[in-house]
């Protein structure tokens, strides 16, 4: 059986299930029970190539013991065992501050973790099917983790508050652009599931890690945060996928919720690649940790902090709204801090429909450099392909659309840019004259004609009157069929 029909018969196992209850719930509990076994997995490998390797999970409660065998502990048997004694020696690890200490890892996941499933030979039989993939065999862990990513996908109906995941066209030309190389901080301080940090990971394999040592620079310098348990609980399993050993950097917190004068020298960063929560606001006191820009918009709110955590050189990759461009008050003090701190050298618009159908907000990749300030920005109109109205569920946006943008891009040093009826640049002196209003319309468009207002009026008016007979008509024969 291959591995997406594995998962598909695991999802209709749960539907059974009275106690899961819709798609976060169900990949909520399809996600620890996988981290369980893909961490054993790895665990089996890892003593036998490491003389003193210790598995971060007791013996007890290592899949092995308890899942493993078909015939096993099922029915009430083994939801006693997963509620009152799995989850509590989990949630409850001894953790070491040594770097390199799985137990947080399996303790952070577990943390705000939850048993839905009600039913002990449901939970049995979704065992067993979880059983059929081995995570050490190379091929079957790519196939889940293609599915893993359908997976995430799934989640984006539940996005709420600007949470929204990143397409992964999207997160793949930031980090192609960005260019990131093992042993450069890489910073996600809203990493959801791990797009970024996924699509990082692929890039540096892909063109730089060819030894042991250069893998190992490369995973010491990722950070990422999550603020929500569930995203969080996603991404470490995602690490764990990506062969990622100690994903312990993933930390569960809110980045937000430090003051921005408490990040040291010593914690900048060389890159920040990430899309941060947008439309949202934050907790009562999260302001007070920006003085400078006393907001509850959390989108202004990471943009201060990435400005602040970048190093000399330092570059970023960040989506943001279109409401960050135009917006005025906090947000034109922090465009001109950000001006002066940093090159911002390009902006790509977006088109509306690259996150639907969760969301139809014009959203922009910002690319700035920090240490010198901006003298100039180039704007790049990304527009939806030939013969397509819209991007859309079933046509998603791809990596191939970009390309026009990666060959106007010019490389990392961006020299030779040409203005094109998708590229334009806008001076510093004419950004300062527009007030920071960096909602610059492509000047090579042609406005469309919506008609003329008058003629369009009387058709909404006509429109409007239709409406209201057919609904008196509706009214009428449901009133009649009612009183018979």
């Amino acid at each position: 059986m291959s591995v997406r029909n594995t998962v598909k018969s695991i999802q209709d196992i749960m539907r059974q299930d009275a106690g899961v209850d819709g798609d976060a719930q169900r990949i909520s509990q399809l996600c620890w029970m996988f981290f369980l076994k893909i961490i054993d997995d790895q665990d089996q490998e890892l003593e036998v190539t490491q003389d003193d390797y210790r598995s971060p999970i007791p013996k007890k409660y290592q899949w092995r013991a308890w899942a493993a065998d078909p015939e096993g502990i099922t029915g009430d048997a083994l939801l006693a065992f997963i509620n009152g004694e799995l989850f509590p020696a989990l949630k409850g690890l001894a953790v070491s501050t040594k770097s390199g200490d799985r137990r947080r890892v399996v303790r952070d996941v577990f943390e705000d973790a939850y048993n839905y499933m009600k039913s002990g030979q449901l939970m049995r039989q979704v065992v067993n099917k979880i059983n059929e993939v081995d995570f050490n065999n190379l091929t079957e862990r790519q196939h889940f983790g293609d599915i893993y990513e359908q997976i995430l996908n799934d989640l984006q109906s539940a996005g709420n508050a600007g949470e929204y995941y990143t397409p992964r066209a999207v997160t793949a030309f930031m980090v192609d652009r960005i260019d990131p190389h093992p042993g450069e901080t890489l910073f996600d301080p809203a990493c959801g599931t791990g797009g970024f940090l996924t699509c990082a990971i692929r890039h540096m394999e892909r063109n730089y890690v060819k030894t042991t040592r250069q893998r190992e620079k490369m995973q010491a310098s990722l950070r990422a945060v999550e603020k929500k348990q569930l995203p969080h609980m996603l991404c470490v399993t995602n690490m764990l996928l990506h062969g990622i050993e100690d994903p312990s950097f993933v930390r569960h917190d809110n980045t937000l919720a430090r003051p921005l004068i408490s990040w040291t020298k010593d914690e900048r960063i060389d890159i920040v690649l990430t899309n941060p929560p947008f439309g949202g606001r934050e907790e009562d006191g999260i302001e007070n940790n920006f003085p400078t820009f006393r907001t509850k918009e959390t989108a202004d709110l990471f943009l201060a902090l990435i400005v602040r955590l970048l190093k000399q050189d330092g570059r970023a990759a960040v989506v943001l709204p279109d409401g960050t461009l135009f917006g005025e008050g906090v947000k034109t003090r922090l465009k001109e801090h950000l001006m002066e701190e940093c090159n911002l050298h390009t902006i790509v618009r977006l088109p509306n429909s690259v996150f639907k159908p969760y969301a139809s907000i014009g959203t922009n990749l910002l690319f700035f450099e920090k240490g010198t300030p901006t003298k100039e920005i180039w704007f790049y109109e990304h527009r939806v392909p030939e013969g397509q109205k819209a991007y859309s569920m079933t046509k998603p946006i791809r990596l191939e659309h970009f390309q026009n943008c990666i060959d106007w891009w010019r490389g990392s040093e961006r020299k030779g840019r040409a203005e094109t009826p998708q590229a334009w640049r806008v001076s510093i002196d004419e950004v300062k004259a527009r007030g920071y209003n960096l909602d610059v319309k492509n000047p090579h468009a042609v406005a469309d004609d919506h008609g003329d207002p008058e003629t369009l009026l009387a058709d909404l008016r006509k429109a409007e009157a239709e409406t209201a007979v057919l609904r008196d008509q509706l009214k009428a024969i449901l009133t009649e069929a009612l009183a018979r």
